[in-house]
């Protein structure tokens, strides 16, 4: 169960600005584009790196990867599914290790919008994630 989560919380860094620092003390600062679960290797894209060098891709070996930052704050999904879970009760089921909320069966909501439905009540839970996302930025 802890590893899963684990793997989670890493696949939830893909492609999200990210600051790797290695073994030797270097430091990259790009979008994380992949992670090899067995080695823990990384491939970021535009990757600046301690001398202000960028380069358009940066694959590390796990074994060099010491540390690993999200420059951002992850998306609180759990948050806007208790949100959601107000205005539709009991019609809101949350995938956090997936990425997404269901709402009533047919609406998929992401840290992006909603992804799937169509209707008054996707139009309404667009809504609520518009304002979730506007009080998150404030």
């Amino acid at each position: 169960m802890a590893e899963r989560k684990f793997f989670g919380e890493v696949s939830a860094l893909v492609d999200k600005p990210v600051r790797v620092v290695t073994t030797d003390g270097k430091s990259f600062d790009g979008t994380l584009l992949g992670v090899n679960p067995e080695t823990l290797s990384l491939c970021l894209s535009e990757a600046r790196n301690e001398k202000g060098i960028v380069m358009h891709r940066v694959v590390l070996n796990g074994s060099v990867v010491a540390e690993v930052f999200a420059v951002e704050k992850p998306f609180d999904l759990r948050a806007l599914a208790d949100r959601l879970e107000k205005v539709f009760p009991k019609f809101v089921k949350l995938y956090e290790d997936q990425g997404f909320i269901m709402v009533m069966e047919k609406i998929k909501v992401t840290e992006k919008g909603v992804e799937t439905g169509s209707g008054p009540a996707a139009e309404r839970v667009q809504k609520v994630y518009d304002q979730f996302l506007s009080e998150m930025k404030a």
